[in-house]
C-alpha cells in the first residue's frame, strides 16, 4: 500500500467516525419519563421573516403581550424543513424566556422582560401585584403556550416549552392572560 493510498484510508476511516460519532444517541441515560430533545431543523438559509408561514415551509411564533401596558401583538414564521424544538423556534426569533425559581423553564414567567419584574402588571384583580417569578404565576396575570395545528383549533401546549416539539404548517404561541383576556390567541 502506497503512502497516498494509506493517508486517503485514514481520511476515510476518521471523517466515517465523525459521521458515527454525531449520530450517537446520548452518552448517558436520560431521567425517566424525559426523552432526548429533537435535533433543530430550522433552516439557517434565510432568518424568520415577520408574518405568518405561508404553508408548511415553517413554524408561525405568535407572541401576545398585548394585555400588558406596553406590549403588543408580534408574529413571525421560522423556516423549518422537519420537527423542531419549540425553545429553537422562539431562539430562531429573537424572543427570551425566563421561567421561575420553582418550576424552571417548564413555566414561562417572562416572554422578553415582559411583565416587568418592578412594576405592577395592571390588574384590576389586584392593582399592586407584581410578579416576581419565585413561583407559579397568578391565575390572573400569567404567560400561557398554545399550539395550532395546520388546519387545526389553538389548543393550550400538553408540555413546557422546553419538551414541545412543532412541525412546519404548525402555529405556536406566547400569550399573556391579564384578568381572563384574551382567554385563547387570536386567530
Amino acid at each position: 500500500m502506497t503512502l497516498s493510498s494509506r493517508i486517503l484510508a485514514l481520511a476515510s476511516a476518521s471523517a466515517l467516525a465523525l459521521v458515527l460519532s454525531a449520530c450517537a444517541g446520548p452518552s448517558s441515560p436520560t431521567p425517566s419519563g424525559v426523552g432526548p430533545t429533537p435535533a433543530a431543523t430550522t433552516s439557517t438559509d434565510t432568518g424568520p421573516a415577520e408574518g405568518a408561514c405561508a404553508d408548511d415551509t415553517g413554524v408561525t411564533l405568535i407572541v401576545d403581550s398585548s394585555a400588558l401596558a406596553g406590549g403588543q401583538r408580534e408574529q413571525w414564521c421560522v423556516p423549518a424543513d422537519g420537527d423542531v424544538a419549540a425553545t429553537d423556534v422562539v431562539s430562531e426569533a429573537g424572543i427570551t424566556t425566563e421561567g421561575t425559581d420553582e418550576y424552571g423553564d417548564q413555566v414561562i414567567c417572562r416572554v422578553n422582560g415582559l411583565p416587568a419584574p418592578d412594576a405592577p402588571v395592571g390588574s384590576t384583580e389586584d392593582p399592586a401585584y407584581v410578579e416576581s417569578c419565585a413561583t407559579m404565576p397568578a391565575a390572573f396575570a400569567y404567560w400561557s403556550l398554545w399550539v395550532q395545528p395546520e388546519g387545526g383549533e389553538w389548543g393550550y401546549a400538553t408540555t413546557g416549552l422546553s419538551e414541545l416539539t412543532v412541525r412546519p404548517g404548525e402555529s405556536l404561541a406566547l400569550l399573556f392572560t391579564l384578568d381572563g383576556a384574551p382567554a385563547s390567541p387570536a386567530s
